[in-house]
């Protein structure tokens, strides 16, 4: 994975791909976004991954985590995500959350758990994304997740744990006394 940070001069090109793939499109050049493209050999982009830093800097809303449809199932939704998820515990986040109303067996698989839309508007209240769905009305039907982040070697730790339950659900049922037979929460 060869990941740039975004720089102004690829607002046109993510625009035109996050329009591909049905993601939020505004708010890309705002102070709080972190935001990186990937770009295949012909300098097309083909993948993007970012989040949105809270206020207080102890929250990061995970957006724009695209693939392009040809370069799915390899793995580099996940490289993606994770790699978000790991630059906001560095810079800090204790938690990270996100909306997605398609995708949540997929944050699952990455340790989300479903949220409440309510927490996640109040604690990132300032984040473009949730003005945004407040003033359009978005956000009454929107799907939160949240997770807790760790940095260095716990967080590394933590998602060999999550990929070993995902692997054997027998070991995490045992482990946490739950039953991956159980209906979604």
């Amino acid at each position: 994975m060869n990941l740039r940070q975004y720089r102004p001069a690829d607002a046109g090109a993510l625009t035109a791909f996050l329009r591909e793939v049905d993601l939020t499109l505004s708010g890309l050049d705002e102070s709080s976004v972190r935001l990186w493209v990937e770009r295949d050999r012909s300098g097309e982009i083909v993948g993007s991954t970012g989040y949105e830093v809270s206020r207080d800097g102890h929250h990061a809303l995970i957006r724009s985590v695209a693939v392009s449809p040809a370069q799915r199932s390899r793995g580099r939704g996940r490289a993606l995500a994770m790699f978000a998820l790991e630059r906001a515990a560095e810079e800090g986040s204790t938690r990270a959350w996100l909306f997605s109303r398609r995708s949540g067996p997929f944050w699952q698989g990455l340790g989300f758990e479903s949220a409440d839309r309510g927490d996640l508007a109040e604690v990132l209240a300032d984040s473009h994304q949730v003005r945004l769905f407040r003033q359009s009305g978005q956000l009454a039907r929107e799907v939160a997740w949240s997770r807790p982040l760790s940095s260095g070697r716990d967080a590394q730790d933590e998602l060999l744990f999550v990929d070993a339950s995902q692997q054997f659900p027998h070991d995490r049922a045992a482990s946490t006394g739950t039953s991956d037979l159980a209906e979604p929460r």
